[in-house]
């Protein structure tokens, strides 16, 4: 019997994504619709299936996988501090620039939802609709980042200031209850051990951290497809975290969220962020969230007049916590979309899930209650996702052009911005030769700087831009000025060397780092030999209409797809495919890879918005 329940459970959880697509449900998270589907296979209509001790340990292996992807997605450089400084540009137009960063913005947000979680907590005491006042606050302080990821990706706003609040929020929604929910275990559980021991968690978790910070800098070499490292590295933090956590009286869940932020605090590739993701989402997580469906057995719970008074005051609670976002959205976004991500972090679900496992373990929450709390929260995920796709619009401040800095005003690289000030680019220069000032700046925009040391160069803003060209003519001054900007977090960095030598000396290095590297006579040599060996190369070169670009993919929208199955995949056509230093000679089934680089040809027009919709970071 157990093995028909865990068919059944399976055989669900296979037909609901496909059952979405077919009649285009896009408005509910897939999560949700397990929930509801297992309420239909359980006890509450048909009574198909019965959870077992089978079944249970496979949802509680769910709930652990679950967490730890949670926590690997956490994206820790949005804390890294950055220069706080304004260039000269942004102190002209400071009445343009934003006051509040999305770190800043999450801050004031959660702390008002804790603020208000309390004060519900205390209002449900006061009247005896809930007695537990620190289980309640946990509760309405909950925000489920997976749903919150899901609509922020669909969207593609994860790269965007909006996005990134949004998610800040979040992470502080699920972090921070992940932690009460630990103290609260730990005062109020009977297994429970000295407070100071669950310091042993951070401990572990450092010594894991530095132990195997250079894993994922070797393994691409020793690995292949009989031994999986980086998955096999997965499940040995999670097992061995999970361990820790249970042994000094916390709760597993927060071992896995643990485990998460070490493997992301190791920058895993992002093929093994798509393998772990395959390995949860397609088995254990959906188990855990059908098999929580099967246990809401509505047909006790919706027979007590108390679980029916509860639910709707549950979820208004949960929607009121969230409510102080809203004046702290409003400080930088539209009105309208500070209303769509309040409700979005109205949604609860994951930690509502993993918080009343714990309560009902402790016997500290009746059935009754537990019901009410998740009966509410998933009333939370079928109305925020509405309310935020209904509102939701693009800010002014996202429809920016990509910053090129160039550093050096030469031959080289003046011609190149002239050009690309006609398109999708906002082009600076800046130059250290008052000659070549004086030269280019009626041209295109140059600043004059007395120095060029990396430090300067920080200061001026030049490093916080979306493209970095170094284009100096002095090959050592541009090795030394891209290893700073790789430091202060630039995402492309092109450097010139004229300087065969050294760019021999340091080219594997700077490689290493995912600095692009160019050599002018290598490049003409390149250029020659195409034109001998390709005739139409030159035709295409000179084309109006037409023109080569090139583009890593970062958007997760068009990822996992075949080339045949872009939806622009007669507007272009890909030539070449660079995958980890490779090419490949792609076709209609060649799949589309994250981080991949395409080569491709197409109209001037169409294929600068569609180079700017697969380099969108999702």
């Amino acid at each position: 019997m157990d093995q028909v329940s865990l068919v059944i459970i399976l055989l669900a959880a296979l037909l609901i994504p496909l059952i979405m697509a077919k009649f285009k449900i896009n408005s509910l998270p897939t999560a949700v619709m397990e929930i509801i589907v297992g309420i239909v296979i359980g006890p509450s209509v048909f009574n198909f299936v019965n959870t077992s001790d089978l079944i249970s340990q496979l949802s509680t292996i769910g709930v652990i996988v679950l967490l730890f992807l949670s926590g690997l997605e956490i994206d820790f450089s949005l804390f890294k501090k950055r220069r706080t400084a304004l260039t000269p540009l942004e102190q002209k137009n400071a009445v343009n620039t934003p006051k509040y960063s999305p770190v800043r913005l999450s801050v004031y947000a959660y702390s008002t939802i804790i603020v208000l979680s309390l004060l519900l907590a205390a209002a449900f005491k006061v009247s005896g609709l809930f007695s537990d006042f620190w289980l309640a606050a946990i509760l309405f302080g909950t925000i489920s980042l997976g749903i919150v990821i899901a609509a922020l990706k669909e969207q593609e706003l994860l790269s965007k200031a909006f996005g990134q609040t949004i998610l800040l929020i979040s992470v502080f929604g699920e972090l921070v209850p992940m932690m009460g929910l630990t103290l609260y275990a730990s005062v109020y559980g009977s297994n429970s051990q000295s407070l100071w021991l669950l310091l042993l968690i951070l401990a572990v978790a450092a010594l894991l951290l530095l132990r195997f910070k250079p894993f994922f800098r070797f393994y691409q070499n020793i690995n292949k497809s009989t031994t999986q490292l980086d998955i096999r590295l997965a499940f040995f933090l999670i097992v061995t975290m999970v361990t820790v956590a249970e042994s000094v009286g916390a709760e597993n869940i927060l071992g896995a969220f643990v485990a998460g932020i070490v493997l992301k605090l190791l920058n895993p590739s992002e093929t093994t962020r798509e393998r772990l993701d395959a390995i949860g989402y397609g088995f254990f997580i959906p188990i855990f969230f059908i098999t929580t469906g099967v246990d809401l057995n509505l047909r006790t719970l919706l027979t007590s007049g108390k679980t029916l008074l509860l639910i709707p005051l549950f979820f208004l609670a949960y929607m009121v916590a969230k409510i102080g976002g809203y004046w702290v959205l409003k400080l930088r976004f539209k009105q309208a979309n500070a209303l769509a991500g309040t409700a979005l972090t109205a949604t609860t679900m994951t930690m509502v899930l993993a918080v009343l496992r714990v309560a009902k373990s402790m016997k500290t929450i009746t059935s009754d209650q537990s019901g009410a709390f998740l009966l509410a929260a998933l009333l939370t995920c079928v109305i925020s996702p509405l309310i935020f796709n209904k509102f939701y619009s693009a800010e002014k401040e996202d429809l920016v052009k990509t910053a090129v800095h160039f550093i050096g005003a030469n031959l080289s690289t003046v011609p190149v911005a002239q050009q690309l000030r006609k398109g999708w680019y906002d082009v600076s220069m800046y130059t250290n030769h008052p000659e070549n000032y004086q030269t280019y700046h009626a041209q295109v925009p140059v600043t004059l700087m007395e120095n060029f040391t990396a430090q300067d160069l920080q200061d001026h803003g030049v490093f916080d831009t979306d493209i970095l060209v170094l284009g100096h003519i002095d090959a050592e001054r541009n090795y030394e000025l891209a290893k700073a900007a790789k430091a202060y977090g630039v995402r492309r960095i092109i450097v010139r060397f004229e300087d065969r030598n050294v760019l021999n000396e340091h080219e594997d290095e700077l490689r290493e780092l995912g600095v692009e590297v160019y050599n002018t006579p290598e490049a003409n040599i390149t250029l020659l030999r195409a034109l001998i060996e390709s005739p139409s190369t030159l035709l295409l070169l000179n084309d109006t209409e037409n023109s080569i670009y090139e583009v890593r993919v970062l958007n997760h929208l068009y990822t996992d797809v075949q080339i045949k199955n872009l939806k622009f995949a007669q507007d272009i056509t890909i030539s070449q495919v660079i995958r980890n230093r490779k090419l490949i000679a792609p076709n209609g089934n060649t799949t589309i890879m994250y981080g991949d680089r395409l080569i491709f040809t197409g109209n001037k027009q169409t294929a600068a918005q569609i180079r700017q919709a697969l380099a969108t970071a999702n």
